[in-house]
């Protein structure tokens, strides 16, 4: 099967508090004061394979938001999205770990609720351990990882799952270099095993050598989608 990606009339809408929290619908009801933000409204998108795909845009822009749909931690509140293929993603160094656990235990759970057996999963610890390049630090709980680590052992999770389909949002760029090198390397296999990759972020250049096609985002809504040295001329002009 190949990594599709289709949003018509796309939103996703968070629900603010007084104290500037994210609330759930069912407090925004029994509360007064609570402001409707659209993270994404009217959003329409379509990638294909083969695609390496640029988010570009302000801080607050939707870009973020527009990744955590696609990777389905956040569901559409108006219109729909759709998405197929395996899905691996670098949205977060803090995202779905347990601090108490270690970099194996952790990647252990990842694995199994990335879609892996329990079998599989361990088959592969010791390949994760090794990509990620943490070393001893792998039986250690990730709550004494720098971000660098956490960041490389999302990814060896990432990887692990062989995606059809990658999202790269912002902690990327601050990868070392080696290791950024790593990452770029392995979308490109993406790419030309004919998956998708999708990176977010403000470092252009890191952009450019993944992705020959850009999306500007603002304010939740494509302003603009082309060529990438068109759309960032567009957006830095």
């Amino acid at each position: 099967m190949s990594a599709t990606v289709q949003g018509k009339d796309l939103g996703v809408c968070f629900l603010i508090d007084r104290s500037h929290r994210v609330t759930t619908p069912t407090v925004a009801r029994l509360r007064r004061g609570v402001e409707q933000v659209w993270g994404l409204r009217g959003l329409d998108l379509e990638l294909s394979r083969g695609e390496g795909v640029a988010l570009i845009g302000p801080s607050g822009s939707g870009k973020t938001t527009l990744l955590r749909a696609m990777a389905g931690v956040l569901s559409p509140d108006e219109g729909s999205l759709e998405v197929r293929g395996r899905i691996g993603s670098l949205l977060s160094t803090e995202a779905g770990l347990v601090w108490s656990l270690s970099g194996r235990e952790n990647c252990g759970l990842l694995g199994v609720l990335g879609g892996l057996s329990a079998r599989e999963t361990r088959s592969r610890l010791e390949w994760m351990k090794e990509r990620s390049g943490v070393g001893a630090a792998f039986d250690r709980p990730v709550s004494t990882y720098s971000q660098g680590m956490l960041a490389r052992l999302g990814f060896a999770v990432a990887e692990c799952l062989e995606p059809q389909l990658l999202l790269l949002d912002e902690v990327h760029e601050a990868l070392d270099h080696e290791f950024r090198s790593l990452v770029e390397e392995r979308a490109r296999g993406i790419l030309a095993a004919g998956g998708i990759v999708v990176a977010a972020g403000h470092d252009h250049e890191l952009l450019r050598r993944l992705c020959e096609r850009a999306l500007w985002l603002d304010g939740g809504s494509i302003r603009e989608d082309g060529p990438f040295d068109d759309v960032v001329a567009a957006y830095v002009g």
